[in-house]
């Protein structure tokens, strides 16, 4: 081709190009949606995330155009929230219009609006209604589920002592003994921490949390028309969750073939039972797609958020061993060292409950939130918002506030206290989320949290041989999961010290 015919492309190109970008630049402004950066086509605000900064880069845009913004993940606008004020008129003030799931391209393929966590309308306020009306009859917010997790901090101790003061990383011995909580609520039995087969499965779930956050994961979810298509680890997500199920599906035909409609045994026998109620009914929310995809979320929410929760609050009590002794002092006060904590125990420690309120703001495990749908059109701060636009209220904008919080950059329990010492409630206090979608669990994650952290503290003082700085303890703001960096630490024995 000559210089002339080469030049004439290129110009076509370009004329090309503008022209498309034109017409998308006045279709987009066309929309009364909050303002935001102007996408480009196919790949929409791409070129806003810095790489593998997703949160970050977020927060970032936020302060340029405020509390709420749109923003193009590809060629679908999404509606961003920042800081509490903002989040609270969406999601409490207007929580039934704000009450959708939104899309989550990197799992929607394998739930495909099944499952508690990922459906809508009606399949969603049922199954949402039967898991709390079962997993509160199975204890949860009464005594047998404390006694569950008595027994299960108490069997972590245990396990703890046999590494006798050598260091370890502690991801794995905290994922077991959280997994045994929900799975003797959801498949009727605890695994033993020798499980190798079982501690296998509970590192699908970390790795699902670290891919789905990585800059592959990332890009999935900004441009999934491209990255659907495109090798890398970010395609190890659909296998992964699959295995996960088949483990599901195989406990689930054990229940089936040994269940006692009478007498349940956990949370997939009620699921069973009611699905044989129900057989005659083809509207009914009972069936085999919905019993896989709710015990997986359950599975899943139950095991690795709060491991990674505990998981921050060690690395931050090695960070900080004056909040640690402070903590010692107050167990060996309240409790002394000849009983298990219990939960009633709550109330008669503010600093404990103040440190645990604080590293859940801290360490902001879900920073995003999971993705919100509008029901319906709806009006938030001027703008119109179809129905059907996805909204992302930033929690970690929520937990970061500088209204709600003194110094929200830094680790302070003095965020939940008052002048006198007593515990402190903040609004602004939302890692569950807030409104209609509420984690389900939060009273059980609240429950675990308090018994596994004090059972721990009461029986070891955490030390390491690694001097952590401000950086090791700092939540990474990457993409969907703030998962802490791996560690060593040694659980020396205080027992002696406090008799």
């Amino acid at each position: 081709m000559d210089l002339t015919g080469l030049g004439t492309l290129l110009l076509v190109l370009v004329i090309s190009c503008l022209l498309i970008y034109s017409t998308w630049d006045k279709l987009y402004r066309k929309r009364n949606l909050p303002p935001g950066p102007t996408p480009i086509p196919v790949i929409g605000n791409l070129l806003q995330i810095r790489r593998g900064e997703m949160v970050k880069s977020l927060m970032e845009i936020g302060a340029q155009y405020g509390p709420v913004y749109t923003f193009y993940f590809g060629q679908r606008p999404v509606v961003v929230l920042n800081g509490y004020q903002a989040v609270k008129e969406a999601l409490i003030d207007q929580g039934e219009e704000f009450s959708g799931r939104g899309k989550m391209n990197a799992i929607d393929k394998i739930f495909q609006g099944f499952g508690v966590a990922f459906s809508n309308g009606g399949r969603w306020k049922e199954l949402r209604r039967f898991s709390l009306t079962t997993l509160r009859n199975f204890g949860m917010g009464k005594r047998s589920i404390e006694e569950r997790i008595q027994e299960e901090s108490q069997c972590l101790v245990e396990a703890i002592s046999k590494y006798k003061q050598r260091p370890i990383d502690p991801r794995n011995i905290l994922a077991q003994a959280v997994s045994n909580v929900i799975c003797s609520v959801v498949f009727g039995n605890r695994f033993e921490y020798e499980d190798l087969k079982f501690l296998k499965l509970l590192n699908l779930f970390n790795e699902t949390f670290i891919v789905m956050s990585s800059t592959w994961g990332q890009l999935h979810e900004l441009i999934p028309s491209i990255m659907n298509y495109v090798p890398g680890p970010h395609q190890k997500i659909y296998p992964i969750i699959e295995r996960l199920i088949e483990f599901i599906a195989e406990r689930i035909k054990m229940n089936e073939a040994t269940i006692d409609p009478t007498s349940p045994r956990d949370y997939i026998d009620c699921f069973i039972t009611k699905m044989q109620q129900d057989n005659e009914n083809p509207t009914s929310e009972y069936n085999i797609r919905n019993l896989l995809m709710t015990v997986l979320n359950l599975f899943f929410a139950g095991t690795e958020t709060v491991s990674s929760t505990l998981r921050h609050g060690f690395l931050i009590l090695l960070k900080y061993p004056e909040i640690q002794e402070k903590l010692h002092k107050e167990i060996d006060s309240v409790i002394g060292h000849n009983r298990s904590p219990n939960i009633e125990d709550r109330s008669k420690m503010p600093y404990m409950d103040a440190v645990i309120h604080e590293i859940q703001r801290f360490s902001d495990v879900i920073p995003m939130n999971l993705p919100h749908t509008v029901i319906k059109d709806t009006t938030l701060r001027g703008f119109t918002i179809p129905k059907g636009t996805d909204v992302y209220p930033l929690l970690c904008t929520v937990l970061r506030d500088p209204s709600q919080f003194t110094t929200p950059e830094q680790f302070n329990p003095g965020h939940f206290l008052d002048e006198s010492g007593s515990f402190k409630k903040s609004d602004a206090f939302m890692p569950f989320s807030t409104g209609k979608r509420i984690c389900l669990g939060e009273g059980l994650a609240r429950m675990e949290l308090f018994l596994f952290l004090t059972t721990v503290l009461q029986n070891f003082k955490l030390t390491s041989e690694t001097q952590f700085t401000e950086r090791d303890i700092a939540p990474r703001m990457t993409g969907f999961a703030n998962v802490p960096i791996d560690y060593q630490l040694s659980f020396i024995p205080r027992g002696a010290l406090v008799k």
